[in-house]
Formats: structure tokens, C-alpha cells, sequence
């Protein structure tokens, strides 16, 4: 078993046994009516696994393309019904017959893939850590996926460096802000893009060194300004409304990470895609020529977090070195908004909408 993060904290409460595991259960793909908490069977424990007792459960927004049917792991690994749910925060219930290093009451955060919107969940050994350093209970929940995803992102596949200009789009989000911190804490001079003009203090107070607000296509003239020789690394989740000039942004080296595409999909309370919509952002989404990759020595990578948990050591090693720097200061809880359990398509409607700052969590019963 690899080494983890730090010693454990015992809980200092933990849910009746006897109480039925809730679960949030999407059937079928559709908007936010597809949502039943419904009561379901507690998960068996395998000897390589742990049961969790879920206080909080962090919601993101691969969660609502998880419900509209979108989300391509999702139909590979589980398919109908599916829970939905990346991380959470809560204390060990159980333990696997060769976990030797955990006891019933640890506090814990783990990541998962899918099935975090619930009272219980089984989760790998690997995929346990201990609760973050400086962190309160909601916001531990909501830290594995936007700081994994940003880790990985930043320090990984995009290798930045100090003194590094590097452009955040949608700085005043989960992963925009742990990219902020990130970027800040690894000497880079961040330029954050945010939506509207009530985010701007959100993405400042990550970490951002100047925020431009994203207004038609104007925001790309901003951002060439406050860098006149482009950017060693831009990180878009967009898609096709940013990512042309995101590419055209970039400097010479210059690497553009892609970890999303959010602007393909519906906000503003629609609960479900639009086809048409849809099909006329994937044509316009950019193809990279690799003739030009080579001659303009920029590179275009990309990544979904729910593809790298076979991946143990990249896990342990990215939680690791974040802990690490959680402990020194640099890494801090984004703002946090609670919605209790029975809330979940409120959560849903408000990180759809394009308005929410931060992190959203589920309050379990």
C-alpha cells in the first residue's frame, strides 16, 4: 500500500448504523426532475476498500452532464442508474480485511468516481486521504477534484514555471481557483477571465495578479496587453466560444490545456442540452494542425479526471505535494455554499447557471 498524506483523524461523531443509506439515483438522462433521492442498499466492503459515512459531498459541474447523459465515463464505467459524485468528505464506517492503516472514525476525504451523492460510499484504499490541512469540513469535501484536475493540469502536463505569464479562464470558479492559488503559489504571474464583473474580487483573492472580465471577444485584445508576448500556458473549459483565441494567445513555447467545454452546454435553468446548440459548438470547436503545432512550437493537451484513477501514484503523488502546500498557507478554501441534501437539483440549477463563485457542496442528512 503506498503512503498517504498524514496521520488520521478520528471523528468525533458518526451516523447511526442503523439508518438506511440514501442516495441520490439518476435513471435515465434528463434535467433536474431525473434526480431521486431514493433509500438503497448499504455498499458491501471489499478487502482493499473502505466505507465512508458522507457528511459533505462536493458538486461540480461534470455532475449536471452526468444527468443529461453527456459525460463519457459515466456511460463506460456505470451507465443506468448512476449516482453522481467525485468527492466527499466523511468518517470511516468500515474497513477492507487488508486496510490496516485506517480505524472506524477516521476523518477522511476521498475521491471517487461517481457516487458521491450519498450517505455511504465504498472507495478504494488509494483513493482515501486524510482530512486538508487548514481546511473545515465542507470545504475538504469540494478540494480532491477542482485541485486534483488543477494540479494536474498546472504542474503536470503543463509543466509551468516561475515567472511564467499563464491565462485562467473562468478564474472564479472550483478549478479556476485552485489554478489561481496554484499558479501564485508556483511563482507564475496569473491573468485570470471571468464572466461577469461580480467575480472579479473572487478571482483576485485566489490569487490572480489581474482579472479581465469576459465581454463578446474583447477580453482576448485585454489579455494580449497584459502580455504582449503571449502566454507559456492557457487553461480553457470552455470550448469553441474561447478556445481559438485561447490557442492564438499563446506564446512561443506555449501550452494550451483543455479540460472542459462548458460553454457547449445550457445555462440558465434549462436542465438539459440543446441539440442544436450543440452540434453548431462542436463544429465550431477548433482542430489543431499538427504541421502548425510543430512550426509555432505549441503544444494542445487535455485531460478528464474520472480517466486517471487506475492511475494510483499520480494520485498519491498530486495529493501529496498539495497537502504539502495546504500546509504551508498557499493553498486556501475557495468560498464555499452549502445546499442540503434534498437540494440537490437547486445545486444543480446554480452551478448551471453560470452565477455561482467557488466551490458547491451537499449537506448530508
Amino acid at each position: 500500500m503506498p503512503p498517504h498524506t498524514g496521520p488520521f483523524r478520528e471523528g468525533r461523531v458518526l451516523l447511526h448504523r442503523s439508518e438506511p443509506m440514501r442516495a441520490v439515483v439518476i435513471h435515465r438522462a434528463g434535467d433536474y426532475r431525473a434526480l431521486s433521492i431514493e433509500t438503497v442498499p448499504d455498499p458491501e466492503c471489499g478487502p482493499d476498500d473502505v466505507v465512508v459515512e458522507t457528511r459533505y459531498a462536493g458538486v461540480n459541474y461534470a455532475d449536471c452532464i452526468v444527468r443529461m447523459g453527456l459525460y463519457s465515463s459515466a456511460r463506460e464505467y456505470v451507465g443506468w442508474p448512476i449516482t453522481p459524485g467525485f468527492e466527499v468528505f466523511g468518517t470511516i464506517a468500515k474497513v477492507g480485511s487488508r486496510v490496516t492503516d485506517l480505524r472506524v472514525g477516521h476523518e477522511v476525504v476521498a475521491v471517487t468516481r461517481f457516487g458521491g451523492y450519498a450517505t455511504k460510499v465504498r472507495v478504494p484504499r488509494t483513493q482515501v486521504f486524510e482530512r486538508v490541512p487548514g481546511f473545515d469540513e465542507a470545504s475538504s469535501a469540494g478540494f480532491p477534484a477542482v485541485f486534483l484536475t488543477a494540479h494536474y493540469a498546472l504542474a503536470t502536463l503543463a509543466n509551468a514555471r516561475r515567472g511564467e505569464a499563464i491565462l485562467v479562464h473562468s478564474c472564479a470558479g472550483g478549478v479556476g481557483v485552485a489554478l489561481a492559488q496554484l499558479g501564485r503559489a508556483m511563482g507564475c504571474t496569473v491573468v485570470g477571465v471571468v464572466g461577469a464583473k461580480a467575480k472579479v474580487d473572487t478571482a483576485l483573492e485566489a490569487g490572480a495578479h489581474h482579472v479581465i472580465v469576459r465581454d463578446g471577444r474583447s477580453w482576448a485584445k485585454r489579455a494580449r496587453e497584459l502580455s504582449r508576448d503571449g502566454y507559456r500556458v492557457v487553461l480553457d473549459a470552455n470550448g469553441a466560444d474561447t478556445l481559438r483565441d485561447s490557442y492564438e494567445l499563446l506564446a512561443a513555447p506555449g501550452r494550451l490545456v483543455v479540460y472542459g467545454f462548458a460553454s457547449m452546454l445550457p445555462r440558465g435553468g434549462a436542465g438539459r442540452p440543446n441539440w442544436l446548440s450543440l452540434a453548431w459548438k462542436y463544429l465550431r470547436t477548433p482542430r489543431f494542425d499538427p504541421l502548425e503545432l510543430t512550426t509555432k512550437n505549441r503544444s494542445v493537451l487535455a485531460l478528464n479526471l474520472s480517466y486517471l484513477f487506475e492511475h494510483e501514484s499520480l494520485l498519491e503523488e498530486s495529493m501529496t505535494a498539495l497537502f504539502a502546500r495546504a500546509r504551508e498557507g498557499k493553498l486556501r478554501p475557495p468560498p464555499v455554499t452549502t445546499f442540503a441534501f434534498d437540494r440537490v437539483a437547486d445545486a444543480h440549477r446554480a452551478i448551471e447557471s453560470g452565477t455561482t463563485v467557488g466551490k458547491l457542496v451537499l449537506a448530508m442528512p
